[in-house]
């Protein structure tokens, strides 16, 4: 059986991640859907629960990070190319995302950030298929 990976953010307005999210592409499931949390599909195997900050605190004793000053993880996905990296990061800077940090070109992949609405920080990046050079320093 597959492993499923299940990532939990707290959000402050539900509504507006979500509407920031569907303008990325992104879908939701419906089943897991209610005014405290979504489920936002990555793909197969993967999904990122958005869960109201109160209804987050519910499931940990930990404070809730504050992302306007520290990272507390960066969510990363692939894209088919170069091109839709930047399109993806120009629809969230349109969308209500902010930026983060710069494109970095490593040839054999490209990467770029933003932070969506609540502050957690998402890379996008398209990488060769074919892999980085044996001498490529990662």
């Amino acid at each position: 059986m597959a492993r499923h990976l299940f990532v939990n953010l707290p959000v402050k307005d539900l509504s507006r991640t979500v509407e920031f999210f569907t303008a990325l592409g992104f879908t939701f499931n419906p089943d897991f859907t209610d005014e405290n949390a979504t489920c936002m599909i990555v793909n197969d195997n993967a999904y990122v629960m958005l869960l109201v900050e109160s209804y987050f605190k519910t499931f940990t004793s930990k404070s809730v990070a504050a992302t306007a000053g520290a990272a507390e993880v960066i969510m990363s996905f692939s894209l088919d190319s170069r091109e839709a990296v930047d399109e993806t990061v120009r629809t969230a800077m349109t969308s209500g995302g902010v930026p983060s940090e710069e494109a970095q070109d490593y040839g054999f992949m490209y990467t770029h950030s933003f932070q969506d609405p609540d502050g957690h920080l998402w890379e996008v990046f398209w990488m060769d298929p074919a892999g980085p050079p044996k001498d490529a320093a990662l």
